[in-house]
């Protein structure tokens, strides 16, 4: 039987489960595939913890450039993550004509149009299929499954920590730092969340999700980012009460020619799927113009599930090699390469959707007209209020729900509001999608 010599950079969380399935269910990979899998080489910095699985004598080395010098090898895995050494030895292994496979959302995010420049000139292919998503076949998905559609809108759940936070905070009332600190104590958090809580994570996702869905070389930096540092169980409690769940979500829509990409808290209708996807798990809700809605849910992280992607890549170039495909079978951004567009951008500024508000006021006459006055003067008008009487911290919280309202009006208008001597501190307001389509 043919063999497909492979090599991986990287062997850790991901790298060890990678190895742990091409060990376990090999011989129903090699029945799918029609060939083996040989694990060649592994590349790591650590040579001696132990990752609960055995390589050969010989397999496991301290250098990259054992892999990417490699003629034997056809096909390199970088799970090292991060930007460099990453991005150096992806572009060295594409130099030596090494198909790849990668995890890697920041690196493509940021640094992708060089990578699959390279990659395109020396003609090769880059599969991604564990940068978004974990185990979930979302962007295979996409590349071929909904080939057929135009893309009109994306909302997904694309970071299970940030998920697992807001579920905790949704069903027990606590605090944010209370459940983050939880959660890093049994691993869904980092030592430092960041990149997590404050939305950069699903932005490096959603920035690879655009470029397949709409053809277009999209740049990271234009995302709108914003956390759920913010988010207190006040704002869930009233959130709930207007039948809302709130959820950090990924959006990308394309309306009269524009893409909206923003990621931020949200309300969205607890009647709609997402709004039930809970816990470490994601979720990706995506319209098509011939499909409709399709969603794709499961396991966004974790040992077992990224590997089952990054293998899943490993079997699509294997089978392209065999087959001796004079070009590769898939576009490597889902359009062909001459056919990517720019597309602009619809401003954030331009946006317009309902809004809650939450302020906290002294219990005075007139605060409420107060507010109400400057909402409307700006054009935006109020569908619901709720005033409670008890106090928090020596304030009483107004909360409201507006009719669509332009983003550029809702700042202006609230920025006059917290200057009113009746609001003690910092107005809170969510985004609310009342149609996820």
């Amino acid at each position: 039987m043919r063999e497909i010599k492979v090599g991986l950079i990287g062997f850790g969380t991901v790298g060890a489960g990678v190895v742990k399935i091409l060990q376990r269910n090999s011989r129903v990979i090699e029945k799918r595939m029609g060939a083996k899998i040989l694990l060649k080489k592994v590349a790591d910095i650590d040579l001696k913890s132990d990752r609960g699985v055995r390589l050969k004598r010989g397999v496991l080395t301290k250098e990259a450039d054992e892999i990417i010098r490699d003629p034997e090898i056809d096909i390199v895995m970088e799970l090292i993550g991060g930007i460099e050494p990453a991005k150096t030895y992806i572009l060295r292994a594409i130099h030596h004509r090494k198909h790849i496979v990668t995890a890697n959302k920041a690196l493509l995010a940021l640094h992708g149009d060089e990578i699959f420049k390279a990659a395109h000139r020396f003609g090769v292919d880059v599969n991604f299929e564990a940068s978004v998503g974990g185990g979930i076949p979302l962007i295979r998905s996409i590349k071929e499954g909904l080939v057929a559609n135009r893309i009109q809108s994306i909302f997904g759940i694309l970071n299970g920590t940030s998920n697992y936070i807001l579920t905790k905070m949704t069903e027990e009332g606590s605090s944010f730092k209370q459940v983050l600190k939880e959660a890093q104590e049994m691993g869904y958090a980092e030592a430092d969340p960041t990149l997590d809580i404050e939305g950069i994570d699903a932005a490096h996702k959603l920035a690879i999700l655009i470029r397949l869905a709409f053809g277009t070389p999209f740049r990271f930096e234009n995302i709108f980012i914003e956390g759920i540092s913010e988010i207190t169980p006040l704002d869930i409690q009233f959130s709930r009460e207007f039948g809302y769940r709130i959820k950090l979500l990924a959006i990308a829509k394309m309306e009269e020619g524009k893409l909206e990409a923003r990621v931020h808290p949200t309300m969205i209708p607890e009647t709609h799927l997402l709004s039930t996807v809970g816990g470490v798990f994601n979720a990706i809700y995506i319209k098509g113009d011939a499909v409709g809605p399709t969603l794709f849910y499961g396991q966004g992280a974790g040992q077992m599930p990224t590997g089952s992607a990054v293998i899943s890549d490993l079997v699509e170039l294997g089978r392209n090699i065999l087959v001796k495909a004079s070009g590769r079978r898939v576009p490597l951004l889902a359009y062909q390469e001459s056919s990517i567009e720019r597309v602009p951008l619809k401003r954030m500024d331009d946006l317009i959707m309902p809004f809650y508000m939450r302020f906290s006021a002294l219990d005075r006459p007139g605060v409420l007209s107060k507010i109400s006055g400057i909402l409307g003067k700006n054009g935006i008008s109020i569908s619901a209020v709720i005033q409670k009487g008890r106090q928090i911290n020596g304030a009483v919280p107004v909360v409201m729900m507006t009719h669509e309202a332009k983003e550029s009006s809702v700042h202006r208008a609230l920025k006059e509001i917290d200057r009113l001597g009746v609001i003690l501190g910092k107005t809170m307001y969510i985004r609310v999608e009342n149609e996820l389509e």
